[in-house]
């Protein structure tokens, strides 16, 4: 059971949106790999929590193996979907690549419907559908027809998917666990899966010049610490569909800093695309105050305030 929050989660959760929508502005900066940079994204990100990890330790080691295992394969989908979708990065736009997170709250209702039995009231289903055509409105002046960005949509598409199956195993696991050591865990497995991938991959661990050292520390601090940090703390509070909503900023914020800082243009639509996509997410972030509302005017009582 998710615990009730003191305080306007909306704040939080619009901080999360600005610290990702800088990610893919980092991640064409550098000139790295996607798996190299990955990996030392969230290496650095676990570096900067172990001075806070003493209060956790006893937690640490009492983990069961099934827990373990639970936190190992959330480390593993987030790790798979850096790999896919820092890797469409290469091969497509900002917007482009973005806009395909339109797809997780999608894929993350079914995923709690079937899971979890969790629902979807319909005005959080009309803003849904609201925030979706606006992103999609965003990149589809973007989407090109070339191999490579058609291969660079089809990563993100499938990194999209990896990040809903992760968000839905840590809606189940922060019930479980601290919010720490479930940030904790699943970072230290991810940069396990891309150490052992890299490995394998005969990538070179080193090597890489300044400005990327640097993109992969901002990598860590901004998007992850600020970002997924943020959001994992979070889903004691709030559904993993909220998260994943709340991510459709995500495009917005993408595509803004992209025109602004690496040149890339904006066309009417995603403008128009963009207004659509916070409008909706506005609808969703207060679609149980709406409901309340209208359940309130039904029966001829006045809303309270949360």
């Amino acid at each position: 059971m998710r615990k009730k929050a003191s305080f306007p989660t909306a704040i939080p959760l619009f901080i999360g949106i600005i610290a990702v929508s800088f990610s893919s502005i980092f991640v064409k900066w550098a000139s790295a790999p996607a798996s190299i940079q990955g990996m030392y994204r969230l290496l650095f990100t676990v570096l900067l929590m172990l001075p806070f990890i003493g209060p956790y330790w006893s937690e640490l080691k009492s983990l069961s193996f099934k827990k373990a295992s639970m936190l190992f394969a959330s480390g593993f989908f987030l790790a798979l979907h850096f790999l896919l979708w820092m890797g469409s990065l290469k091969l497509t736009t900002v917007s482009s690549s973005t806009i395909i997170l339109a797809l997780e709250p999608v894929f993350i209702v079914f995923g709690a419907f079937i899971l979890y039995k969790e629902r979807t009231s319909r005005v959080s289903m009309l803003g849904m559908g609201v925030a979706i055509v606006g992103a999609v409105l965003i990149g589809w002046g973007d989407i090109g027809v070339s191999r490579d960005n058609l291969i660079g949509d089809m990563l993100s598409v499938f990194g999209t998917l990896a990040v809903s199956v992760h968000m839905l195993i840590g809606q189940k696991m922060i019930t479980q666990v601290s919010s720490f050591i479930y940030s904790f865990v699943v970072f230290v497995s991810a940069v396990v899966v891309f150490a052992v991938y890299n490995l394998f991959t005969a990538t070179p661990f080193i090597g890489y010049p300044g400005k990327d050292w640097l993109m992969f520390l901002l990598l860590a601090v901004v998007p992850t610490v600020f970002g997924h940090l943020l959001f994992n703390w979070l889903l004691q509070y709030v559904s993993a569909t909220t998260i994943s909503m709340s991510i459709l900023g995500e495009p917005v914020g993408s595509s803004l800093l992209a025109f602004l800082l690496l040149g890339e243009q904006m066309t009417w639509f995603q403008i128009i695309g963009g207004l659509l996509a916070i409008s909706g997410l506005v609808v969703f972030l207060n679609a149980g105050r709406l409901s309340r509302k209208a359940i309130g005017s039904q029966v001829g009582e006045p809303l309270k305030s949360a």
